[in-house]
């Protein structure tokens, strides 16, 4: 390491996104996601098969063409780039402290957390705070972040002093910063919705079962908004989207309790993710276009789906609040 001013470091990390709504450029992001042991724990033997004759020949085309319907063309990136460059972008000011430098990296995909965190040191810091952008803990989520981390560090001569962020399910500035996203665009509707549904990514149920907290926390965090909200188990309804694969996940699942609640003669409901710090994939076009597509098939009138927290002055104090609170010490 070069001989220059001791910097503290802060690194936003977010999941990944393809670098490209091409096959070649999904399928590259799809096999470095999908092999991620944190992701899916099924033993190698059985699942690269599945993988590498199956979903990497199948799923690329698919997913890229849902891709194509959120890109940013401007930019040629997808939203998730965009918002978490973005979050960087803003945090330094918001810290206003000039040894502290902010830098962003995706788990899958480019820029590495890897390649992020060499430049970071080469760059003087001596002290790094990790953050990963999921406020609900998850092995599949959080651990596998960290991972990543340890192993980067692993390889090197010199390690910096390190801290993560932790989870935070149900912190104050949190859970504020969501009620007031929520109550200003129910606010901004031409109608009332009957129901609201707080959509989390699920998990396999089998995670769960062997000890990952990530259900519990999903509560805390729904609970804690319906305190805050005003509002029972009838009118903020928790679900879980994105399953893959045949096992079973979380539930109830997003995708029914949209059809049921059509079903059932609910003519109008809202949708947003408390578990997403950035609008992606799995929140402006599974909630935003299939959602809305399942409710108004079966009978539903009005949808609405409730853009995350992103780089808003809401969002970027609840990041702001997050890493202060953890530089404490070093600061």
């Amino acid at each position: 390491m070069e001989n220059k001013k001791s910097k503290i470091g802060v690194l936003l990390i977010n999941l990944g996104t393809p670098e490209g709504t091409d096959s070649k450029n999904v399928r590259k992001y799809l096999r470095e996601f999908l092999s991620d042991r944190r992701v899916i724990e099924w033993p190698r033997i059985l699942w690269y098969p599945i993988l590498y004759g199956i979903v990497l020949n199948v799923r690329p085309k698919k997913s890229g063409a849902l891709y194509k319907r959120i890109w940013n063309y401007e930019l040629n990136e997808s939203p998730l780039r965009t918002y978490t460059r973005a979050q960087a972008e803003k945090l330094g000011p918001l810290l206003d402290e000039p040894d502290v430098d902010v830098y962003w990296a995706m788990r899958y995909g480019k820029p590495s957390i890897d390649e992020v965190l060499g430049s970071m040191i080469e760059k003087g810091c001596e002290k790094v705070l990790f953050f990963p952008l999921y406020p609900q803990y998850s092995a599949t989520t959080t651990a596998t972040v960290l991972d990543a981390v340890f192993a980067s560090l692993e390889k090197r001569r010199y390690q910096p002093a390190i801290r993560s962020v932790p989870p935070y399910s149900d912190d104050p500035v949190y859970i504020d910063a969501l009620a007031h996203s929520v109550e200003t665009h129910l606010k901004a509707l031409d109608f009332v919705p009957e129901k609201i549904i707080a959509s989390y990514h699920g998990i396999p149920q089998s995670y769960a079962k062997r000890g990952d907290p990530y259900p519990e926390e999903c509560v805390r965090t729904t609970e804690a908004l319906r305190k805050r909200l005003g509002m029972n188990e009838d009118k903020l309804i928790m679900a879980f989207q994105s399953r893959f694969g045949p096992e079973e996940w979380l539930q109830p699942y997003t995708a029914a309790t949209v059809e049921k609640l059509a079903k059932e003669g609910v003519k109008s409901i809202a949708v947003f993710n408390p578990g997403f710090v950035v609008d992606c994939l799995e929140t402006v076009d599974e909630m935003g276009h299939e959602a809305q597509k399942t409710f108004k098939e079966n009978g539903g009138v009005n949808f609405v789906h409730i853009p995350c927290l992103n780089d808003s002055e809401d969002g970027m104090k609840v990041i702001a609040h997050l890493v202060k609170k953890e530089l404490q010490g070093w600061i």
